[in-house]
């Protein structure tokens, strides 16, 4: 399990973080970076910037 902060600060418990990372690869990065747009899960908020794109790239 891993627990990550959305953007409003609230704690975000990942169940799938394979499943997790492959989605933000797929739909909200380019070129290997985080490209700006909004991750909506479960009703917590993640803007895929290149540091949020690196952090739950290196988990």
């Amino acid at each position: 399990m891993i627990i990550i902060k959305d953007d409003y600060g609230r704690d975000y418990e990942v169940q799938d973080i394979e499943a997790f990372k492959s989605h933000i690869k797929k739909y909200h990065s380019k070129n290997g970076r985080g490209d700006g747009s909004l991750h909506e899960e479960n009703g917590y908020w993640f803007k895929v910037t290149y540091s949020f794109y690196e952090q739950i790239m290196s988990l």
